[in-house]
């Protein structure tokens, strides 16, 4: 009896200290303007509850992070147990460098099976340096779960649809975030538990120094309802007022954007470029003007609800996507457009 009981002590003692097994979740979650949650993590979060297992979340920052995990944790309808909460002042500018080794601590501990985070550039610095630490193959984009093992991404710029399975224990993975609805917060019955990392960051790598951001009143591209988009036919920076003017007369909805030819000619900054190289909408409303409609800028914008394209030449590709098609010359189409706009 004595063997059998100090046998079972053992065992007993062993399975304390062992990191869970069991198949579990970790949502990189992430934190804008000091204490907001990012728009893409509800739509990743969405993505993450549909692999219907535990999830845990982890939030980085160098102040008010516990003010985003307090946003995070109305969730409580997501199967969300814990919310990690790491602040510190080396994680100022988010750089990649200080937060993997933390993102890496973390994984040894819990054996998470999958690690997902939106598709932005805070995750794709982070993540692919996470896969390559943990010897798995990053998976990026993500447009669908099919199950634990199997997703579907973009290829070819959006022309093809590829299905994948993937037998690496440690699934790493960005989420496109116009795939996927937005959470919606629980009814807060539950409450999910925040809990703070207390780790040390050393980074000899790499120094943030500033950032310098354009402050505008209109929304962001990713989450604005209406979008006014141009291209080369624009011909001029100062021909874009045109989609200024049009954009200022839905305040708090509409925004613009520009393709990739547009921004290389210079006629706008490169953070509104739209495609491929770009960034990934999904408005109401997209308007392409001037844009001929090459597949990298399809790929930036095919998931938009409604696409009206303007364009003087009737075969330009941008047709074939679009539900409502205008051919004629914009320089007389806006103007018209945006007065009888300002009489309603």
């Amino acid at each position: 009896m004595m063997i059998h009981s100090r046998h079972f002590l053992c065992r007993l003692a062993i399975s304390t200290v062992r990191p869970r097994c069991f198949a579990s979740t970790l949502v990189l979650a992430e934190q804008i303007d000091g204490g907001k949650l990012a728009p893409v993590t509800l739509n990743t979060l969405t993505a993450a509850s549909q692999l219907k297992q535990d999830v845990d979340c982890i939030i980085f920052g160098s102040e008010k992070t516990s003010e985003t995990a307090n946003q995070l944790q109305k969730f409580n309808n997501l199967n969300i147990k814990k919310i990690f909460v790491a602040e510190n002042a080396a994680f100022k500018g988010l750089l990649s460098e200080s937060i993997t080794p933390v993102l890496l601590d973390l994984q040894k501990k819990n054996n998470y099976t999958h690690i997902l985070g939106g598709s932005s550039t805070f995750t794709k610095g982070i993540l692919p340096r996470l896969a390559a630490l943990l010897d798995v193959q990053p998976i990026s984009d993500i447009i669908k779960i099919v199950d634990k093992d199997q997703f579907m991404r973009f290829i070819y710029a959006g022309n093809a649809i590829l299905k994948l399975k993937s037998n690496d224990k440690i699934k790493i993975m960005t989420v496109r975030g116009t795939a996927f609805e937005a959470a919606k917060q629980g009814d807060g019955s539950g409450e999910v538990k925040i809990e703070k990392l207390e780790s040390s960051v050393k980074n000899d790598l790499s120094e943030f120094v500033t950032r310098e951001v354009t402050q505008s009143e209109r929304p962001e591209l990713s989450s604005a309802r209406i979008i006014f988009s141009g291209g080369r036919a624009l011909k001029s920076k100062e021909n874009f007022k045109l989609l200024y003017d049009l954009a200022d007369l839905f305040p708090g909805q509409a925004t613009v954007g520009a393709s990739r030819a547009a921004v290389d000619a210079g006629y706008c900054a490169n953070d509104l470029q739209i495609g491929q190289t770009g960034k990934i909408v999904a408005p109401e409303l997209y308007i392409a003007i001037g844009i001929s409609g090459a597949i990298q800028h399809i790929a930036g914008m095919k998931d938009s609800k409604v696409i009206v394209a303007i364009n003087k030449d009737g075969d330009a590709p941008i047709f074939a996507m679009a539900d409502y098609g205008l051919t004629g010359d914009l320089f007389k189409i806006l103007p018209e457009l945006t007065e009888k706009l300002k009489k309603k």
